[in-house]
């Protein structure tokens, strides 16, 4: 049985909680620490989340568990006997079931084009075809350069004196000869050179086709996943994932949609009627190497995977207002302005420029200010969740001038955090190049190879909090190079993406320091903190 009661006293949330930005409700906290006893049985080799479901069954309270992903070969000796954990939303895992059988198909097809792409017989033809390449190309040098010798050896003879008529002849005669060798040398070979590269290409055109079906087969198997995931909500109605995922940007589901803990567990609680009160995720084990998990931390759902399936099954629920869509009304305050710039002091909690679901930014306010501004003004951002200072133009040439300072890293910033514990080391560089995580945005994560330079200095200047100085400006930056295992390992307080959420994000662009575009004199500016 997948349902655990719980007895407590601790009183139930009004509303259940917004899955997307939340503070794990101490139900939660309290089903979590029984969970945590039961993950050692599953001897996991890597870092994994897992997720509550606190519900009611009837006037009883529990709690569900899960885990993310489907797990395949484990000891599930004291697991599977008294289904500790939800079960998939759809198992795929049967050796004897279609997905599996036609995953070794699959398989089989990769197997035959390592044979084909690895065999002896290819790897000699495809060398002795380099060989010969080569060698016909060291002739064809060979050739061209006795031809070139020869003729500097003809013009300077000719510059020397009066050449008799069998001379000029015997000199084109020679010249008529070597080219005739230059000729000769290239088709010494070509036939050759042309039979290996048939019997290649033969090779390579069975690799092609069998990449083709295999391509073909994976689409077509990993369509018919995707409609086997029946999801359903609240009121008992079903979709499939690519009904679901149909009037995304992307229309296809991305890989592994439908695996997380948070659609596991509420399928689990629909199907048996349960009332789902709060839930709650946390990360067990080490981080991925590429992004930000702490171990026992708690994370919100992705946005890639589970917003448009979660928005689908909780349709009909009471659920909390996301608090990073409600915005308040807050003061743009203006720390300086003449004619081709204004400095502001941009507050947490406010865009920089106005997003989707918030018009309220500091761009859309000083378009209302200075209606004859011209040009994009925004000339660089703050994350909606950082404080501090902002340059904005007035007119397109101190935008031009400004972006091109950006660019060419003129421009000082000096930014002030406060971390959740004391860091190790008083002062260093974080180099880690960073890319948007497509599945999961707003994230980032680490990508050594296709990922953007990323370069941090900090300063340690009074127990856990410092100064972070970027050197590039990619988007979370500073949160990343903060958090992340290779950086400082040590999250900004209050980071709701890469650590624990609290009142505010601690991150705060104290120093701004650039060249007036109109004067050509280095001027600066300093906002203290707010905290």
């Amino acid at each position: 049985m997948s349902f655990h009661p719980l007895h407590t006293d601790i009183p139930l949330p009004e509303k259940m909680n917004n899955p997307f930005f939340y503070e794990p409700h101490p139900l939660c906290l309290l089903a979590a620490k029984e969970i945590q006893a039961h993950i050692p049985q599953l001897q996991l080799n890597e870092g994994k989340m897992f997720g509550t479901l606190i519900v009611k069954r009837g006037e009883e309270l529990g709690y569900l568990a899960a885990y993310s992903g489907q797990i395949e070969a484990i000891d599930e000796k004291h697991i599977s006997e008294e289904n500790y954990f939800v079960p998939a939303v759809f198992d795929y895992l049967n050796p004897k079931g279609y997905f599996k059988i036609n995953e070794h198909r699959i398989s089989l097809i990769n197997k035959e084009i390592t044979k084909l792409s690895t065999s002896y017989q290819q790897l000699k033809l495809r060398q002795e075809y380099q060989n010969l390449e080569e060698k016909s190309k060291a002739l064809i040098v060979e050739k061209q350069t006795a031809m070139k010798i020869a003729k500097a050896k003809r013009d300077k003879t000719r510059q020397t004196r009066i050449l008799t008529e069998e001379e000029q002849l015997t000199m084109t005669r020679e010249s008529q000869y070597l080219k005739a060798e230059v000729h000769r040398a290239k088709l010494q070979y070509k036939e050759k050179l042309q039979l290996l590269r048939q019997e290649i290409e033969k090779n390579d055109q069975k690799i092609a086709l069998l990449k083709l079906s295999r391509k073909q087969q994976s689409d077509q198997l990993q369509q018919w996943l995707f409609s086997q995931f029946n999801i359903l909500n609240k009121e008992g109605k079903t979709k499939n994932l690519l009904d679901i995922f149909q009037d995304t940007a992307a229309k296809i589901p991305p890989a592994g949609s439908g695996e997380c803990c948070e659609p596991k567990l509420l399928q689990y609680a629909f199907a048996n009627h349960y009332e789902p009160i709060c839930m709650a995720m946390f990360w067990w084990g080490p981080s991925p190497k590429t992004e930000i998990r702490h171990h026992l931390h708690y994370y919100p759902a992705c946005n890639g995977k589970c917003k448009p399936i979660l928005l689908w099954m909780l349709q009909g629920l009471n659920i909390e207002d996301n608090l990073l869509n409600l915005q308040k009304k807050q003061e743009l305050e203006e720390i300086y302005s003449d004619h081709d710039l204004i400095v502001v002091y941009k507050p947490a909690g406010m865009l920089s420029v106005p997003g989707k679901n918030i018009r309220e930014s500091v761009l859309s306010i000083l378009k209302e200010r200075y209606p004859k501004a011209t040009g994009p003004m925004i000339v660089h951002r703050l994350d909606m969740a950082t404080s501090g200072l902002l340059v904005v133009t007035k007119n397109l040439e101190a935008y031009i001038n400004l972006q091109k300072q950006f660019a060419e890293h003129t421009i000082k910033k000096r930014y002030v955090a406060l971390l959740e514990h004391i860091p190790d080391q008083s002062i260093g560089i974080v180099d880690l190049p960073l890319l948007p995580d497509i599945m999961d945005r707003p994230r980032q994560k680490v990508d050594k190879k296709n990922g953007k330079k990323a370069i941090t200095k900090y300063q340690v200047i009074a127990q856990n909090r410092v100064w972070l100085y970027p050197l590039t400006g990619r988007t979370h930056q500073l949160r990343m190079h903060c958090a992340h295992e290779e950086g400082l390992n040590n999250p900004i307080l209050g980071d709701n993406l890469y650590g624990k959420p609290a009142d505010r994000l601690y991150l705060h662009a104290e120093y701004l320091e650039f060249t007036h575009p109109s004067t050509g004199k280095r001027i600066h500016f300093e906002y203290k903190a707010p905290f």
